[in-house]
């Protein structure tokens, strides 16, 4: 069973295309991610394309978090 939070990026992920491309880009950057995670060594190179991964990840993360307010707000009676 899908908990409130869960609902609320289902049913925005319904009704808002910038949303769901947010959700999807932060799948992708968490799995680029893990890969780093997975090498044994990274090269300068590397840790430089994983801090920009990061920060992509977090800049995206911060504008689902406000889609998120702004669909609460704007719908009350669906969270009272």
């Amino acid at each position: 069973m899908l908990d409130e939070r869960d609902e609320v990026i289902e049913r925005i992920k319904q009704e808002d295309e910038e949303f769901r491309r947010l959700v999807e880009e932060h799948v992708k950057f968490e799995e680029e991610l893990e890969r780093f995670n997975q090498m044994r060594y990274l090269t300068g190179e590397h840790e430089m394309e994983k801090r920009r991964i990061q920060k992509l990840k977090l800049q995206g993360k911060d504008r689902i978090a406000e889609i998120i307010r702004r669909y609460k707000a704007s719908r009350p009676e669906l969270f009272s």
